[in-house]
């Protein structure tokens, strides 16, 4: 049975090395995805890399924290298996705490230390400094460290005040709680009450941004799959703007045959006008090079054949896009669901973060995980697109806001245009992001699935004081492990919390304030993301040729970020590579004024 014990065990780990992985061929994809080929840097690529997969491997660990407890259980019986000695679970729960506890740090020090040397590192960067060998290696090292040292005093007075200031959970010894699950919360050393101060305002940060970013990134995400078509398609813009270009030219070539030989030069207006059409010029030959580069034309078999398999896929997009939108509201619904579940029924309210003892309220997101993960690794591959999505939810967010201090824009996200320094700001603003969406995971989505997972024990008194109870013949007497079981004094011999759960609520307990503001930003978040979700759902898309050109002009190396619309007319003309005829003859008018025949 201890062998079985072990095997099972080796295998969630094994999982978890998979998934990590994963995690790292996502933050590669994503890193290089929307960085500038321009100004690429090592430094930054490798950091923010190695940065977006901690974060991501920090998340996917509670599903392996909730599998390695929900193993030591037997859910049929209500009891521990006979592998599961309290040794054995001592050591995997000091494991799990171990790989808590390194990752957790890991994670603080590359956004509080790491990230900013980073970022001051690339700044001090002088080519022509350099190239005159008035910049070395030591000052260029020595320039971005004093810069760095700001934060490390940040990180040191964090620390000590995590160190030395009492917990407000401490200060009456707990007596206004009579449960053993909150009084183990407050069973800590000092160094790890600095940790969970430090991780604990971490998280509280990550919320505040977790509300407004991903919030709206939730909403957007899932609507642009289903406007993913262009409103006017690649072919057609080609022939529309080579129809511009070709008056363009006739013109120009009318008003110089008319304006040749004449002593005294060409006038004034006509001046202006060849003066403004070879700046329209300009603009359509690098449009209509920008529409051929999104057919393909220059580009490699693989290249055009993906472009072709994309616009096959469209409609597959549009489906999944209905069933995000499906899944999003399912999951707004749970949450508010147990928002309100814990705001009415929680069993210490603002003293403990609104830990609730027990969901009161049917929950589909934390019944689908309870139910999913007695087959793992079902529920292990479901939280991992959970985690993706949220994730994807919030860089969507980041680049439909942008880099903002209040209403000022500091920096734009853009796919393939974004620069270092807000590439690592990004970094540093998803690591936090993804603190926030740890509680709100653990707390709100799936609150009893991320605390004690499938475990149950047997509501029934033992027979003798050194036996364990026996429901074998009374099934239902098994009730499901919850904080408020932990009264029952058999039921601590059955029911383990996961170590994620234990260390947020130990957060939430220590120190309230950090607690309230993670549980009510919450409900800011669920009203964030059904603001931005009606206003994007009602909302007619625009096709806008300006903003097309005006990146263009920016970059002439970009490819066309073309506005999108339901068009499936379009979608069959990226496949065929054919435009439509009655386009090519009067989109040229109608895209002289910015709007296009298919918009």
């Amino acid at each position: 049975m201890a062998a079985q014990g072990y095997v099972q065990t080796s295998l969630i780990w094994v999982a978890y090395a998979v998934a990590v992985v994963l995690a790292l061929v996502v933050a590669s994809i994503t890193t290089f995805t929307w960085q500038t080929p321009r100004d690429r840097s090592a430094i930054v690529s490798t950091v923010a890399i190695i940065s977006l997969t901690a974060l991501l491997a920090t998340v996917l660990l509670l599903p392996v924290d909730i599998a390695l407890v929900s193993s030591t259980t037997s859910a049929a019986l209500g009891v521990k298996k006979d592998w599961a000695t309290p040794a054995r679970i001592r050591s995997i729960l000091l494991t799990l705490k171990i790989v808590y506890y390194s990752l957790y740090s890991f994670d603080a020090l590359l956004c509080l230390l790491v990230i900013p040397f980073s970022y001051f590192w690339y700044e001090e960067y002088d080519e022509v400094e350099e190239q005159e060998g008035n910049q070395t290696f030591g000052s260029r090292l020595w320039g971005a460290f004093k810069y760095t040292i700001a934060f490390v005093l940040l990180v040191v007075i964090i620390f000590l005040v995590g160190f030395f200031v009492p917990a407000a959970g401490t200060r009456d010894g707990g007596k206004h709680l009579d449960l053993d699950f909150f009084k183990r919360l407050l069973d800590e050393n000092h160094g790890e009450k600095a940790l969970t101060f430090g991780l604990g305002l971490l998280i509280t940060l990550g919320t505040l941004l977790y509300l407004l970013y991903t919030g709206a990134g939730l909403a957007l995400f899932p609507v642009s799959f289903i406007k993913s078509a262009p409103s006017i398609s690649a072919p057609q813009l080609s022939e529309n703007t080579a129809s511009q270009l070709e008056q363009n030219r006739e013109r120009q070539r009318q008003l110089e045959m008319r304006n040749a030989g004449r002593p005294d030069g060409m006038p004034a207006k006509d001046r202006r006008e060849l003066e403004a059409l070879a700046r329209e010029e300009r603009t359509l030959v690098r449009r209509e090079r920008l529409a051929a580069e999104m057919q393909g034309e220059g580009k490699g078999f693989i290249v055009r054949a993906w472009s072709k398999i994309c616009a096959v896929f469209r409609p597959i997009k549009l489906v999944g896009g209905i069933l995000l939108v499906v899944l999003t509201l399912i999951i707004w619904v749970s949450m508010l669901i147990t928002g309100i579940d814990k705001a009415a029924n929680s069993v210490c309210k603002e003293h403990c973060g609104y830990i609730l003892a027990h969901i009161n309220v049917f929950q589909p997101i934390n019944w689908l995980f309870v139910q999913t993960a007695k087959a793992f690794p079902v529920d292990y591959v479901l939280m991992a697109l959970l985690v993706l999505l949220f994730f994807s939810a919030s860089i969507s967010g980041i680049a439909t806001i942008g880099i903002r201090f209040l209403w000022l824009r500091i920096f734009q996200i853009r796919k393939g245009r974004t620069a270092p320094q807000a590439l690592l700001m990004a970094t540093v603003m998803l690591a936090l992001i993804m603190l926030g969406i740890n509680y709100a995971v653990a707390m709100m989505v799936a609150p009893q699935y991320a605390t004690y997972g499938t475990q149950t024990f047997c509501d029934l008194p033992p027979h003798h004081a050194d036996e364990r109870p026996d429901c074998a013949e009374t099934p239902e007497a098994i009730k499901p492990c919850s904080e408020w079981a932990d009264s029952h004094s058999h039921s601590l011999q059955a029911c383990t919390p996961t170590v994620m759960s234990t260390f947020l609520n130990r957060v939430t307990l220590n120190w309230p304030v950090f607690g309230a503001i993670d549980f009510w930003a919450q409900f800011a978040f669920l009203g964030v993301f059904l603001i931005v979700f009606l206003t994007t759902l009602f909302r007619a898309p625009k096709l806008n040729l300006s903003d097309i050109d005006e990146e263009a002009e920016v970059d002439e190396e970009e490819g066309l970020l073309a506005s999108t619309g339901r068009r499936f007319g379009a979608t069959w003309q990226d496949i065929t590579g054919r435009g439509g005829a009655k386009h090519g003859s009067n989109g040229a008018g109608a895209d002289r004024n910015g709007s296009g025949s298919g918009a």
